[in-house]
């Protein structure tokens, strides 16, 4: 995670709070809001190697495939759940957004832009476009379903998944007035606050 979404999600993120990690990766998130934030932390990641990381940075976490549920993580009374540049990996994105409201009060999703204009011109090119958000080449990709800000939007608001604050961010990691005049063509990454 970019020092920009790690600040912004620290920022959202309340002292002394539960919060649990989807896709949390080596733990290094979960790791900097118990030091700074004295949070309880819980991680969720699939990736043996990454599980691997978070013991290292000593973040209790348990393996598993976010689209097998997140369900059973219900009734565990978290503050915040976070979803970094994981919610295009899944399977079925939808549910995931609806079943992690349940899980916590509130949630941080990240997600990489594919409506930007430099994966766009690639488009115009006749090749799938990577970029710093997206670098891997389409036939090693673990993206199933991209998407824009607008439809990410759009989902949120078909769904009434509540947007209480949203940044978005250009290719280096910083908010712009470019980035936030007209997001979807200018923004490589948006971060969303999602409550209930």
């Amino acid at each position: 995670m970019n020092r920009s979404l790690e600040t912004i999600v620290t920022e959202w993120v309340s002292d002394n709070s539960k919060v649990i990690d989807f896709g949390c990766g080596d733990g290094s998130l979960l790791k900097s809001l118990a030091d700074s934030k004295s949070i309880i932390g819980y991680g969720v990641e699939n990736d043996p190697n990454k599980i691997h990381g978070c013991i290292k940075n000593g973040i209790s976490v348990v393996q598993q495939d976010i689209d097998q549920g997140l369900l059973e993580y219900k009734n565990m009374d978290f503050d915040m759940a976070i979803m970094a540049s994981s919610i295009q990996c899944l399977r079925k994105p939808k549910e995931a957004l609806q079943n992690i409201l349940e899980v916590a009060n509130q949630c941080v999703i990240t997600l990489p832009n594919f409506g930007n204009w430099e994966l766009r011109t690639g488009l115009l090119k006749g090749k799938m476009p990577s970029s710093s958000q997206l670098p891997a080449r389409w036939y090693e990709t673990k993206n199933l379903h991209l998407c824009t800000i607008a439809d990410f939007e759009e989902l949120c608001e078909t769904e009434h998944f509540n947007i209480l604050k949203k940044v978005y961010l250009n290719k280096h990691g910083n908010t712009s007035w470019l980035s936030d005049y007209s997001p979807n063509l200018f923004a490589a990454e948006a971060v969303y606050l999602l409550g209930k």
